[in-house]
């Protein structure tokens, strides 16, 4: 049976507040700011720490300074050990929080690379949500984004995705052969879920026809 569902999204496609209300729902737990929460927790680090770098890869100018860190004090032991809040850390968290969430159950995992973590778990359904560029950029000025700093975020943050997929898993983004299905989220928000919890069904019945026939 079907215990975690997965959302992946572009950005300003609406896969946050529809993944916090399909998880109302079906009654489970939303891993999504809980999800930087405990990641911050684990790393010991402010939230907005977290914020800032997960689902990005390091920047430069970050990468260059902790090897330089890192190569003055390593070996030295009078130095004090260097907490580097860096996308390779906040990703083992990531991973470790997601897999704890995965054993519990009855969670709605929203990006993050928990897709792929969890990949091959057959009780976990992956969904990507899309939209067109207009329809984003019209979301986010419903939020209050101006209209100049929601077309930057837009042609933004999703480069940043692809970025970090790539890096860390090694695969285009979306990788579209580790979803299970992919919706645009035009046609509005009580539909996507809607659709989503109409093949989790489907997956939950065709599973329990194939373990009867067992």
């Amino acid at each position: 049976m079907i215990k975690i569902v997965t959302i992946e999204r572009e950005y300003g496609s609406g896969g946050g507040e529809i993944a916090q209300l399909l998880a109302m729902q079906l009654g489970w737990k939303l891993f999504d700011q809980l999800l930087t929460e405990e990641i911050a927790r684990l790393a010991d680090c402010p939230k907005a720490v977290v914020q800032d770098r997960e689902e990005k890869t390091d920047p430069l100018y970050y990468r260059l300074f902790k090897s330089f860190l890192r190569g003055s004090y390593e070996g030295s032991l009078n130095a004090h050990k260097l907490k580097l809040v860096d996308s390779e850390c906040i990703l083992k968290f990531t991973e470790q929080v997601v897999q704890t969430a995965a054993k519990t159950g009855d969670s709605v995992i929203v990006g993050r690379g928990s897709q792929h973590f969890l990949r091959n778990r057959a009780d976990t359904l992956r969904v990507f949500l899309y939209a067109p560029r207009e329809d984003k950029v019209r979301r986010l000025l419903a939020r209050g984004k101006s209209e100049k700093e929601a077309e930057q975020l837009v042609d933004t943050v999703d480069h940043e995705r692809i970025d970090f997929i790539q890096k860390y898993f090694h695969v285009e983004w979306p990788d579209r052969a580790v979803y299970h299905t992919m919706i645009n989220t035009t046609i509005g928000d009580a539909a996507v879920i809607q659709t989503i919890l109409d093949f989790k069904k489907m997956l939950d019945a065709a599973r329990s026809y194939v373990s009867a026939e067992r």
